[in-house]
């Protein structure tokens, strides 16, 4: 047997306030915990030099290394840009003494890292391996 009420269905509502409260909470915890992150930059200290008089070797051999990533020996300009041409280039510059030349490299700060470095190579393929850079005195 079947009872028929006259009761209406209640449609189901869904509350919000309670939604809203977890959602601060939720927000407000973030908020807290989250470590903000500062974007800072690295601080590089560059080499200085305080030399009461500059000291030069008789056995040295002064390399520039100029912006635009020329190499030049002892004021004389390499032909060729690649280390085969540096190397022969040093090679030519270096006394045949027994004992190896200093190699000073001068390097302007706009240079290119890949040049010095390539210098740096030429010297020891040909056999020098004291390298030292020329600094700027304050």
């Amino acid at each position: 047997m079947r009872f028929q009420t006259n009761r209406r269905q209640e449609e189901p509502e869904i509350n919000l306030i309670p939604l809203i409260d977890v959602l601060l909470v939720i927000i407000i915890f973030l908020m807290l915990t989250t470590t903000y992150a500062k974007f800072s930059g690295l601080e590089l200290n560059l080499p200085t030099a305080s030399a009461d008089a500059i000291q030069t070797q008789a056995n040295e051999i002064n390399i520039a290394v100029t912006a635009e990533g020329d190499v030049l020996i002892n004021r004389v300009p390499v032909v060729g840009r690649d280390i085969d041409a540096i190397a022969v280039a040093l090679g030519r510059a270096a006394p045949a003494d027994a004992e190896p030349p200093l190699v000073v490299i001068n390097a302007d700060a706009k240079a290119q890292h890949q040049r010095v470095v390539d210098v740096m190579q030429a010297a020891q393929r040909v056999g020098l391996p004291q390298i030292t850079f020329a600094t700027r005195g304050e």
